[in-house]
């Protein structure tokens, strides 16, 4: 499968390209200008589960978007006053929990754009560079804007022809945490139902030629690469808080084996 050699995701979701994104949930502005510099195609600011207020996440957005990535914003509902606060930050587009209907897939999609496609208010912030460049964002807005619909609820997975049929929507990511536990199964992927769930996400994606998107949580490459092998093309690649406790305990851990087997001890003298 192709990686992205350009700047427009949603080019590269419309012709099904491999792109490589990350979850930001520390809302320091290093942790955007570190994981920008490590590659990510696009990095998604997590405003669901995180603490992250919506003046943190302008400078993470800024930040990313300086550094010619994209930002995504994974906003707390489908709510739209605070999808149309982080598109005037100047978000490339919004991730949108719990799309479990059409209906609700047009909401996302009419909260993002201007009228006549949508039902966003008309403001001048730092997207439209506080007022310098209004028409060329109104036309980017139309043209690359970039609205994803989290499929994460065993309703989404009945309503999915409808749902990645509608107009708008760039492309989906399932949420496979919340999609078990809205089957009373919460976190048991190996379930036969679970599992045909996804199956049922996968199958529909691909009859429709609808971009597949996955969320690795853990931050193991292999899974990654598992999920690329099944033709997934819209990836995330852990959070950044997993890549850092792993990495410090996975390395802590080395070095205090390596002192152990040299029969140091590794304790603090009282």
């Amino acid at each position: 499968m192709e990686q992205i050699n350009r700047k427009s995701l949603k080019k590269a979701l419309r012709g099904n390209i491999l792109t490589i994104g990350s979850w930001i949930s520390l809302a320091h502005p290093a942790i955007a200008e570190i994981m920008s510099d490590a590659g990510f195609d696009w990095l998604t600011i997590d405003m669901e589960h995180s603490v992250i207020t919506i003046r943190e996440a302008e400078e993470l957005i800024r930040i990313i978007d300086l550094k010619g990535k994209t930002p995504l914003v994974r906003v707390t509902s489908n709510e739209p006053n605070q999808i149309k606060r982080v598109m005037d930050a100047g978000a490339h587009g919004v991730i949108v929990p719990m799309v479990n209907s059409r209906e609700q897939a047009e909401a996302a999609v009419r909260a993002v754009k201007y009228p006549p496609s949508g039902t966003r208010g008309v403001g001048l912030a730092r997207a439209q560079k506080y007022g310098a460049g209004f028409d060329d964002y109104v036309r980017w807005l139309e043209e690359e804007s970039v609205v994803i619909a989290q499929i994460e609820h065993i309703d989404a997975i009945n309503n999915l022809d409808s749902i990645l049929t509608m107009e708008g929507i760039d492309g989906t990511i399932i949420g496979p945490y919340d999609l078990s536990a809205s089957m009373g199964k919460p976190g048991k992927f190996e379930d036969a139902d679970v599992m045909e769930a996804i199956a049922r996400y996968e199958e529909t994606s691909k009859r429709l030629s609808k971009p597949l998107g996955y969320h690795v949580v853990p931050s193991d490459y292999l899974q990654v690469k598992a999920r690329i092998e099944k033709g997934y093309s819209f990836v995330a690649f852990s959070t950044d808080f997993l890549f850092l406790g792993n990495v410090c305990r996975e390395q802590l851990g080395k070095v205090l084996n390596t002192n152990n087997l040299l029969g140091m001890d590794t304790e603090i003298e009282k």
